[in-house]
């Protein structure tokens, strides 16, 4: 019996599957104007799969009711993407029938990432974390990054040795440091900071110019900005070397050819307990177990635990972080303000740095207590942060944040203001008490040490002329 051939319509329920099959999947991305933007120019920006409907906001004060905007969101968004609050998540998920959140920050609990997700399939959407081969971005040039387990565990001073020891080596380094674009996006897309008169120009906040003066002041030049294919292809032009200098505990950019991460005694157990920290635990080529002079040891040795339970193959290298006064003198016997570095404090969970340990050190009579004297957005500060006390943070997202902190300042009923934070504040405060700074450097303790590390990775990644 010859074989009937079929000639039926295809059903109407294929044509639904398909249509639904062509349907953009509609996203919310949860950040904190970082990685949040990154994620969405490397992945999302030219995808036609996907439709951004909206960012959320956190963290940083006064960034949502934003907008990312056309020139950047590229083609499929000519009305450029709006940044609301994450406070009203479900709202968005339901309002905007949102099929992913893709969480996107970083120096979080595992606990809070996961509160997250079960809020985003509560209010019954996917959600979705993107790691390193979705987002990391290849460089024409050698790339070492340096990042943490934490904010606050030494990655600045850190990414400081490593550059002086690339440069002495006879390298061009150039640094490339975590976004932190809290201003006008638009401006703000390629950032090169080579004097202190760029940071003018870019209007940088405190915490930008925490991060870019200590470049600036060895004569290096640092990128950042919005967009980081751009900005890595503008730093290649001048650079031997990359420097990715990470922000947070975020993992980096780029792909790394060598990563170094930071970790820090005095918090034990948050290297397997914070995202994305864990993930550069996990992943490090180098773990600097720094503070070493100021930590237990038993604290110390749960570090090294760690390290051989989940990466037993990295270079461990061990280091102190001392601190540097340039006017001790000023500081014995004085009632003393201290102002320490904002991020390490806030999300970081610190209650004091640098500053508070120089005070100590240098015999200040008194540690006053800031907080009679907050004034505006500073005062929210204290209540957000609850474990903050006898220190001030070195808030400044915007103009009038940093006016509210020089007000504070100059209300303090002190003596002396001691500077825990890497910005010289007054470069553009008026302050009405004299004021010291305090550095710290990377030093290392034994070995090995960064040097020879440093010496293997130049013979293998970076062409000899």
């Amino acid at each position: 019996m010859p074989k009937i051939k079929h000639y039926l319509p295809k059903p109407k329920y294929f044509e639904v599957i398909e249509m639904a099959e062509k349907k953009r999947k509609r996203v919310v991305i949860l950040g904190a104007a970082g990685r949040d933007f990154h994620n969405f120019n490397t992945f999302f920006r030219d995808n036609p799969e996907y439709e951004v409907v909206a960012f959320t906001a956190t963290q940083i004060p006064d960034i949502e009711g934003r907008l990312y905007p056309p020139e950047l969101a590229g083609e499929l968004y000519p009305n450029g993407i709006p940044i609301w609050s994450e406070d009203d998540l479900e709202k968005i998920i339901k309002e905007h029938n949102i099929d992913i959140v893709v969480f996107a920050y970083s120096d979080v609990s595992h606990e809070h990432v996961m509160h997250l997700a079960s809020r985003a399939h509560a209010a019954g959407a996917d959600f979705w974390l993107l790691g390193p081969k979705s987002t990391m971005i290849k460089s024409t040039k050698p790339v070492v990054a340096v990042t943490a387990v934490r904010t606050g565990c030494g990655k600045s001073q850190t990414s400081r040795k490593v550059a002086q020891l690339l440069q002495e080596m006879g390298y061009k380094v150039v640094a490339i440091r975590h976004p932190m674009p809290y201003g006008d996006l638009r401006k703000q897309v390629i950032q090169r900071f080579a004097s202190f008169e760029d940071l003018d120009k870019h209007e940088c906040t405190i915490e930008e110019r925490e991060e870019y003066e200590p470049y600036i002041e060895r004569g290096m030049v640092v990128y950042a900005g919005v967009d980081y294919e751009k900005i890595l292809r503008e730093a290649e032009k001048e650079a031997d070397i990359i420097l990715w200098d990470g922000g947070n505990n975020d993992f980096p950019f780029y792909v790394p050819d060598l990563w170094i991460v930071v970790t820090d005694p005095h918090r034990p157990g948050h290297e397997l307990k914070y995202h994305p920290g864990e993930t550069n635990f996990r992943a490090a080529d180098v773990i600097v177990i720094n503070k070493i002079d100021t930590a237990n040891r038993d604290d110390t040795q749960k570090i090294r635990e760690s390290i051989e339970k989940v990466n037993p193959n990295a270079i461990v290298i061990e280091a102190a972080s001392p601190i540097f006064v340039d006017k001790p003198e000023l500081i014995k016997g004085k009632r003393v303000l201290v102002v320490e570095d904002g991020p390490t404090l806030t999300h970081g969970g610190m209650r004091y740095g640098a500053g508070y340990v120089a005070a100590k050190k240098f015999g200040a009579k008194e540690i006053i207590d800031p907080r009679p004297y907050a004034v505006g957005s500073i005062i929210e500060t204290y209540k957000k942060y609850p474990h903050l006390d006898v220190i001030l943070p070195a808030m400044g997202y915007g103009k009038k944040q940093i006016k509210e902190l020089e007000e504070t300042i100059n209300r303090a009923d002190a003596d002396v203001v001691i500077m825990g934070t890497p910005v010289d504040l007054r470069r553009f405060m008026k302050l009405n008490k004299p004021a010291v700074r305090v550095k710290y450097e990377l030093e290392e303790i034994g070995y090995p040490k960064l040097k020879d590390v440093l010496k293997e990775f130049v013979e293998k990644h970076v062409k000899k002329e």
